[in-house]
């Protein structure tokens, strides 16, 4: 006579254990990778949206000589806070591990990885502007000094140097920080590597002068940022790489920072084949970049061969995963 109530008590108790079971990790006691990632999602939509209302007033009133850039430094500290404030919280709410275990150890490798990136990644930069000026795919048409002042120049290229250190930092904190390491826990350390950088190369995909063939070459682009993290299981170098990377692009050697202009201190223009220089959106829209990539990545090779991140990054003495 009572059983029917017990047994359907039971099933209900069931299936509400098999749900958890799917959405929890028993072992960690934590979410899975999976829910982990949308979880952050949602944080990070939401605080997307309440540092566009806070700056809002800024946005609307903000003047000066380079309105554009004044905008564009004010965006970037907004999506600064989002992204930093999201992985924080997602760190120690859903992951239930610290925001250093992501790779940010203080240690003294740290200062020499980030300058090692930027050097790695002027030199690359540096490469394909020497190959494009040899083969006769730039005009050079001078320099900032010709036309501006020592006091200007210094100032554009300091703001321009934040706004990239900015960058640099928010967006290797969440590819190749929070994603990356969340998506190897759930799949696999090689879908990790190839989902993070395919979704960073999509985060470009509305950038000025964006093409197929653009999103294509950002995930090799990726991938290069990548191994600067899976060789020293820090997230410096790759932050390095970035910094790097877009401040020699655009400020130094005046190609297009992924489809936006900047300040810069060699004046040129683009005159060769766009499929292999990448025109108006920059070297990463180029076949070019390809090589170059390569050899940046043994550079990385060669930076990493005594394996620094081993003995001095151990993960903060936390427990794996």
């Amino acid at each position: 006579m009572h059983l029917k109530p017990i047994l359907i008590l039971f099933l209900r108790s069931t299936t509400s254990i098999f749900r958890y079971i799917r959405f929890f990790n028993l072992t960690e006691h934590r979410l899975r990778a999976g829910w982990r990632l949308l979880a952050h999602l949602a944080l990070l939509a939401g605080l997307f949206l309440s540092a566009a209302i806070l700056l809002s007033p800024l946005q609307v009133n903000s003047t000066g000589v380079e309105p554009d850039t004044t905008l564009l430094l004010i965006d970037s500290i907004a999506s600064l806070f989002a992204i930093t404030a999201s992985v924080f919280l997602a760190r120690r709410w859903f992951d239930r591990r610290t925001f250093v275990s992501l790779g940010l150890v203080p240690n003294r490798r740290a200062a020499r990885d980030l300058l090692a990136g930027m050097g790695i990644a002027g030199l690359v930069i540096g490469a394909i502007y020497a190959f494009e000026a040899a083969c006769g795919w730039l005009r050079f048409e001078g320099f900032a000094w010709q036309s501006e002042m020592a006091g200007a120049i210094t100032g554009n290229l300091l703001l321009y140097l934040a706004i990239f250190i900015i960058v640099g930092w928010q967006e290797e904190l969440l590819s190749r920080g929070y994603w990356l390491q969340n998506l190897s826990e759930g799949l696999g350390t090689g879908w990790g590597v190839l989902i993070s950088s395919g979704i960073f190369a999509v985060m470009h995909v509305f950038n000025p002068h964006a093409s197929p063939i653009a999103v294509i070459l950002l995930v090799g682009a990726g991938l290069f940022m990548a191994c600067g993290y899976l060789r020293t299981r820090q997230l410096w170098l790759p932050i390095g790489l970035h910094i790097g990377w877009n401040f020699f692009e655009g400020p130094v050697f005046g190609f297009a920072v992924s489809g936006t202009g900047s300040f810069t201190i060699i004046r040129q223009s683009i005159i060769g084949p766009e499929l292999l220089t990448g025109g108006a959106f920059g070297p990463e829209a180029g076949l070019l970049i390809l090589p170059a990539l390569v050899t940046g990545i043994l550079l990385i090779y060669w930076y990493t061969r005594k394996k620094i991140g081993d003995a001095d990054a151990p993960r903060a003495g936390l427990p794996k995963g």
